[in-house]
């Protein structure tokens, strides 16, 4: 970023945004002693922190990681389908209702649990940097058809990663999230009908930063840079 062209990079403004920590969960029964929430929030915090020392007036939207035990749903008669298996193996091979899948379950929720704790806070905030939950994704269903069945246009021949149209809703409700302020964000229960998009309010224009149970000072940060030179850069980082 200090070499790109056209950015000035100690007072432009930076947005980046990360959803990481799926494919933990999907290697989890692979060694239970590598993906554990404990290194999972480990390596996020560590990861934060550097942005924050090294990168002045940025965002960054940390999105919450799906509950995915839907995926054994996700079925299709594709040779390209069979790969799902390796990319998740620890949600695909156990047996519904096992004690396996019961435990890797637990792991999933508890990544969440654990993702909000670290950013229901301060830690990460100053006036000019700050970390932000996004919450849409925490309870999403995929959408399905008339008969309960998942919508396959969602998900690509591998059964596991997601197709432009899923990306178009996931996009509608990380911009909802971005102008919602904590407490009042946005949580997608189900992607069977579109995500209605939303326009910022006349009132607060800018994408709310203040944590939800922070305790300091009411005033919130913005992405209004005072250079008409400002940019925006989205990183997204899918890892899923």
């Amino acid at each position: 970023m200090r070499q790109h062209e056209g950015l000035n990079f100690d007072k432009d403004w930076k947005l980046l945004t990360i959803l990481i920590g799926m494919n933990d969960i999907c290697d989890y029964c692979k060694d239970k002693a590598l993906y554990t929430a404990d290194n999972f929030i480990q390596f996020m915090t560590l990861s934060l922190e550097m942005l924050m020392n090294e990168v002045p007036r940025m965002i960054v939207n940390v999105v919450q990681i799906l509950q995915m035990h839907f995926l054994k749903e996700v079925r299709k008669p594709t040779p390209g389908c069979s790969l799902q298996r390796s990319f998740c193996p620890c949600l695909i091979e156990p047996l519904s209702e096992s004690p396996e899948l019961e435990e890797v379950v637990k792991v999933n929720l508890e990544f969440q649990r654990r993702l909000e704790k670290l950013l229901h806070s301060d830690r990460f905030f100053r006036k000019d940097f700050a970390v932000v939950l996004q919450p849409f994704l925490k309870q999403a269903d995929p959408p399905r058809l008339p008969n309960g069945k998942i919508d396959m246009d969602f998900f690509t021949h591998d059964c596991f990663h997601i197709t432009i149209k899923g990306h178009e809703e996931l996009a509608k409700g990380l911009w909802n999230n971005m102008f919602q302020p904590g407490g009042g964000k946005m949580i997608v229960r189900s992607f069977s009908e579109p995500v209605k998009l939303i326009c910022p309010p006349k009132e607060h224009p800018y994408i709310f930063t203040r944590p939800v149970i922070a305790k300091s000072s009411p005033s919130l940060l913005h992405s209004k840079s005072t250079s008409p030179a400002a940019v925006v850069l989205l990183l997204l980082l899918y890892v899923a």
